[in-house]
């Protein structure tokens, strides 16, 4: 009994919850062609029904092609595709809930250059 009381206790124990850990493209990657996916990996299995991403352009309009779904394969893994994306910046924004009942929301950018 002891031993649970400690282990709610632990500084970690309370603190859990899904951590990004890659991302696919990377956190301000700057490509030379536009991605067909964008790919999320968490440290954490996802709840599938309460997990979600989206990607907007500089005017905030949203281009994903709207499939975002948790992999079958992975529980871990966010992914949705893309339509041939136009040079500019990017918004990859995501809200998932982790089975461990934490929600986790953050965002992150990448840019399509110019091709010349």
């Amino acid at each position: 009994m002891a031993g649970l009381a400690a282990l709610a206790l632990w500084p970690g124990a309370a603190l859990a919850h899904a951590v990004l850990v890659k991302s696919v493209p990377a956190q301000r990657a700057t490509l030379a062609e536009p991605p067909p996916r964008v790919e999320l990996w968490f440290n954490e299995r996802l709840e599938p029904a309460y997990s979600r991403a989206s990607v907007t352009n500089e005017a905030g309009a949203q281009v994903d092609l709207r499939d975002g779904a948790v992999s079958v394969e992975d529980p871990r893994r966010l992914s949705l595709s893309l339509p041939a994306l136009v040079p500019g910046r990017y918004t990859v924004s995501f809200r998932v809930l982790s089975v461990d009942g934490h929600v986790v929301e953050s965002k992150l950018t990448f840019t399509v250059k110019e091709r010349r």
